[in-house]
């Protein structure tokens, strides 16, 4: 029960770690990348789609992203979409195909990027956290029932606490290496 209990956190905490690796994949670096606009909202049809369904994405030079829509005729809100984003680059269009040329960063715009990382990085910590809490609670919940002694309790605390930390430290090392690519001019 124990171990099915400490197997629930990690795999909870292990969600944490690749929301957190999914949010900051979204966050602009000095080069071009695909996910800064593949899970953009596109009105299609009257429904709202992410942009990687609609059009395929790549990136023909550092500085550059490509995006070629399946249908010509999604090219308008696509570009509606981009210019209403908070990415701050104005799309240029031939009508068939939309090339997003990504200007270098400046000193001001990296902190601030830097320090929107470190924001996303201690809410994967509390989430994290939150995970250890609810369980530790659930764990105390047994040794009430008589379902474990509270030996079993201490042991499995002290478990759940390696663990948090472990994945806390994770949390860690994906921050900083944003944050270095990021800061890499």
């Amino acid at each position: 029960m124990i171990k099915e209990t400490i197997k629930d956190a990690e795999s909870r905490m292990k969600g944490a770690v690749n929301t957190l690796e999914e949010d900051l994949a979204g966050i602009r670096t000095g080069r071009a990348h695909p996910a800064l606009v593949e899970k953009m909202e596109v009105e299609y049809y009257g429904v709202m789609t992410q942009l990687n369904q609609l059009a395929s994405i790549s990136i023909p030079e550092p500085r550059q992203i490509l995006i070629r829509p399946f249908e010509a005729s999604t090219v308008r809100s696509i570009e509606r979409t981009l210019i209403a984003s908070d990415l701050g680059i104005t799309p240029n269009s031939d009508g068939k195909v939309i090339r997003l040329n990504l200007p270098p960063l400046n000193e001001e715009r990296r902190r601030d990027l830097v320090k929107l990382t470190n924001n996303r990085v201690e809410e994967a910590k509390i989430a994290c956290r939150n995970v250890r809490r609810d369980i530790i609670k659930d764990l105390r919940e047994y040794e009430k029932e008589k379902l474990i002694s509270e030996d079993e309790l201490k042991r499995a605390e002290d478990e759940l606490q390696k663990v948090t930390d472990s994945f806390i430290e994770e949390v860690e090392k994906v921050g900083e290496r944003k944050t270095a690519e990021i800061m890499e001019v």
